[in-house]
């Protein structure tokens, strides 16, 4: 009421569930947990409006709609148009990204009358617009399949999330950070197992005793021989005895 929008139809579900929403989660390192992800969707309250106030408390101190970039380019192509932080559009903060930009949702065409069409666009701390989902639902699903890592939505600018964020990427989520990858070759995160070759049943080949090498049979009849002339020398001395 207060300026006089309506929020669209699938946010306003979700804050008839829940009043905003807050989630993060930490990694072990060296068995000291260290914040990592953080999934935020500001509560009704917190959804404070971009671009009307001051930046500064100095008198005269400049706006939003003062430092706004008008070389940029609208509407070219494919490109959608961005949004305007004076009274064309309307923007509220949705994260604040824990400081690297602001995902806002905005109401673009504010003039004459609030067009109740909205998109989610990201802000970054360089004040230029990245076009994230035309939904709200479409970004919620985002958040939750990004993790919520630090500094995903650069992801979707023309620069790209930074070295340090784009490790915890490789090793969280490595088909996301690797579309380009993805889309050239669709095999190449799949394990290509063959499981022929796996479960295939070894035939073990019989390990052949050595035999000992036959005498011949002239040769084991004299060592008979000499042995029975043995014992029976052995008898007459025990019976001369």
């Amino acid at each position: 009421q207060k300026n006089s929008c309506v929020l669209p139809e699938d946010l306003k579900n979700f804050y008839l569930m829940t009043d905003g929403f807050q989630m993060t989660w930490s990694v072990k390192t060296d068995d000291t947990p260290m914040p990592l992800g953080s999934m935020v969707i500001n509560s009704v309250s917190k959804l404070c409006r971009l671009g009307g106030s001051s930046m500064y408390t100095l008198p005269s101190a400049p706006t939003l709609a003062d430092l706004e970039d008008d070389t940029d380019e609208e509407g070219n192509g494919d490109k959608p148009e961005k949004p305007h932080f004076d009274s064309r559009s309307l923007i509220f903060e949705l994260d604040p990204c824990n400081g690297n930009g602001k995902v806002c949702l905005v109401y673009k065409h504010a003039e004459p009358v609030v067009s109740p069409d909205t998109e989610i666009w990201f802000l970054d701390r360089a004040l230029y617009w990245h076009f994230l989902t035309k939904t709200f639902t479409a970004y919620y699903r985002l958040l939750i399949t990004h993790l919520g890592l630090p500094q995903w939505q650069y992801a979707f600018t023309s620069y790209g999330v930074s070295p340090q964020a784009k490790q915890w990427f490789n090793m969280y989520k490595p088909i996301t950070i690797n579309t380009s990858l993805l889309s050239e070759e669709a095999d190449s995160f799949v394990i290509k197992l063959d499981p022929n070759k796996v479960f295939k049943s070894k035939n073990k080949t019989p390990v052949l005793k050595k035999k000992p090498p036959s005498q011949p049979p002239g040769s084991q009849k004299s060592h008979t021989s000499m042995t029975s002339a043995k014992t029976s020398s052995l008898a007459g001395n025990s019976s001369r005895k």
